[in-house]
């Protein structure tokens, strides 16, 4: 609130200006972040308020947005309504995250023929106040499906350049890994590699089902089936472990298309590869395409990543041609991306549950006498 102080003008009127606008919360998505690490320890961020008005009716600046760079394939969740605010799956794309609130008014704002030197003012809005969740998932073409050393690891190294770790245990891999196959001309793909699934990983068995998050942006998942298992079982019994574990994850993301390999062949009689590889595509009562292959031996390796290129140049000149193709590709993401938020939180709380329940089993021994040992004193 201010009033116009000038010689030889009497009754300046008022000249209070307003404030200035607060600032907002954005995040962008930029090139060379590979982690939500920065999150992990600063945990509250603030964009600037804006400055309040002056005389002369003088505006106050406002105040600057606060930008947080976050890795490509970054998804944006309200903590507090689960609601999906954005997904950042393009370099440089935007998301306004929390707006900053609007300004204050000065007292010029409300003079009138009848109100000449008005007292009102009034205060600026207070910003957004958000509590939200980052989730990263990786951004690939294909994603690899199976159990431990069924060879996922092996294939990515023999067709692009990346180098997970490889060894004859089981859980070499323990995050997930990238690789770009390239083909002839400018074409190429991106492989998805995540740690094996076990059993009982959707109720927290081995590394357990959160690593399947990273392939709900996949248009193929390639389930390997290692056809010489190491612990004795049939390829076909390992093949449906997967299966189940990944219709418990997401019903939806387990209906898409996925194609079946045949891997580790080499280690086969040559005149029973046939069979045998018949044979378990019988059992599994298999529909969909299947291809045999060795990844340590780079057998069959060329024709499957031959096919996956065609797949995936004919699914995106049949977007190009019909948008509505892409939007249902998008809505069933969405879905998908939904379950498993659901599916990993379920876990969550389930161990949480455990946990609980093994503190207070353990303060209930503490309060037995002796734990529940019977001492004698001998005199």
């Amino acid at each position: 609130m201010s009033f116009r102080r000038e010689k030889y003008v009497p009754m300046g009127g008022p000249d209070g200006g307003d404030g200035g606008d607060g600032g907002s919360v954005i995040l962008i998505a930029k090139e060379g972040l590979n982690t939500l690490i920065d999150f992990r320890y600063t945990r509250n961020f603030k964009a600037q308020s804006g400055k309040q008005g002056s005389g002369a009716e003088c505006t106050g600046r406002g105040g600057e947005d606060l930008i947080l760079q976050v890795p490509v394939g970054t998804t944006v969740i309200d903590s507090i309504t689960g609601d999906v605010m954005g997904d950042l799956t393009e370099l440089d794309q935007q998301l306004k995250v929390a707006q900053g609130g609007f300004h204050g008014l000065g007292n010029t704002r409300y003079k009138s023929s009848v109100n000449r030197a008005p007292r009102q003012t009034s205060p600026g809005q207070d910003g957004e106040v958000r509590e939200i969740k980052l989730e990263l998932k990786v951004l690939a073409d294909v994603g690899l499906l199976g159990l431990p050393n069924a060879g996922k690891s092996t294939f990515i190294r023999s067709v692009s350049a990346a180098r997970p770790k490889v060894a004859d245990y089981p859980f070499t891999t323990l995050v997930p890994n990238l690789g770009v196959v390239g083909m002839s001309g400018d074409k190429s793909f991106v492989i998805a590699d995540i740690p094996g699934l076990i059993e009982g990983a959707s109720e927290g068995a081995g590394l357990g089902i959160r690593f399947l998050k990273h392939l709900t942006r996949t248009r193929l998942l390639l389930h390997l089936v290692d056809m010489m298992p190491y612990d004795g079982s049939t390829p076909d019994q390992n093949a449906v472990v997967i299966e189940k574990e990944l219709e418990r994850f997401s019903p939806t993301l387990a209906s898409g298309d996925r194609w079946l390999v045949l891997n580790k062949i080499d280690l086969l009689p040559e005149d029973e590869v046939d069979g045998l590889c018949d044979q378990v595509v019988e059992k599994l009562g298999w529909e969909g395409p299947v291809f045999r292959m060795s990844g340590l031996a780079s057998q069959g390796t060329k024709v499957l990543c031959a096919a996956i290129m065609d797949y995936i140049d004919d699914h995106r000149q049949r977007e190009v041609a019909d948008p509505e193709l892409s939007e249902i590709a998008d809505q069933r993401r969405t879905v998908i991306q939904a379950e498993a938020r659901n599916r990993i939180e379920d876990l969550e709380q389930t161990r949480r549950h455990a946990r609980e329940q093994s503190r207070i089993d353990d303060s209930d021994d503490a309060d037995d006498d002796d734990h529940d040992v019977d001492v004698v004193y001998a005199e």
